[in-house]
């Protein structure tokens, strides 16, 4: 494929949306092309394919899911910025926290929403990180502000979440996208740095201080 040319001044800004929810995808592509200042020009599924759409097609602005099956959304959002250094990142995800805010914004996204987020407000954050400003969720920051620093990693606060409903590790293992044994090991670090004497009361203790 020929890769495609950058915007220029005064056409539409140019979108890669990268989710592996097709129907959640399909809509943000529909919604977005509503607007007449966007155009969607490609939509990815897992990572390696995102990363390949924004190396063709240098869009202005990535739309990145958090969690993909083939990696995590900071990740894709540094090879995107290594593959296509004019696109700008900004994370659209349910898994809205403060850790994972808070690494995006030391690795420089500009924009965090959650999927919550209303069509009109995704575009005007689309418009805002296109030119360089931050699109951040007011509610989540000041959550951030507020929570202090989590011991969990993000990955192990994924897992706590998962946990949180009483899910089994099989469960857990297939929402996360991970193995059973990679789960257990999770819970067994988030509840030994959390001081608790199992995953329930881990879950209590992490959200209690807003990590999850």
């Amino acid at each position: 494929m020929t890769p495609s040319t950058p915007t220029t001044p005064g056409s539409p800004l140019r979108v890669v949306l990268i989710d592996d929810e097709n129907l959640i995808r399909s809509a943000l592509a529909t919604m977005l092309s509503l607007e007449e200042d966007i155009d969607v020009v490609a939509q990815a599924s897992s990572a390696a394919e995102g990363v390949r759409a924004t190396s063709e097609h240098t869009p202005d602005v990535a739309v990145v899911d958090l969690q993909l099956p083939d990696g995590d959304g900071l990740e894709i959002c540094a090879a995107i910025a290594e593959h296509s250094p004019a696109t700008r990142c900004m994370i659209l995800t349910s898994h809205a926290r403060p850790g994972y805010l808070k690494r995006a914004l030391e690795q420089g996204i500009l924009g965090f929403l959650p999927k919550t987020t209303s069509a009109p407000q995704l575009a005007e954050a689309v418009r805002a990180v296109a030119a360089g400003r931050r699109a951040i969720d007011p509610e989540l920051a000041a959550e951030t502000i507020s929570s202090g620093d989590s011991p969990l990693t993000p990955r192990e606060s994924d897992v706590l979440e998962y946990a949180a409903d009483g899910a089994s590790i099989d469960q857990i293992a297939r929402r996360a996208h991970l193995a059973e044994g990679t789960v257990r090991n999770y819970l067994s670090n988030a509840q030994a740095k959390l001081q608790a004497s199992n995953r329930h009361e881990a879950v209590a203790i992490a959200r209690r201080h807003g990590w999850i």
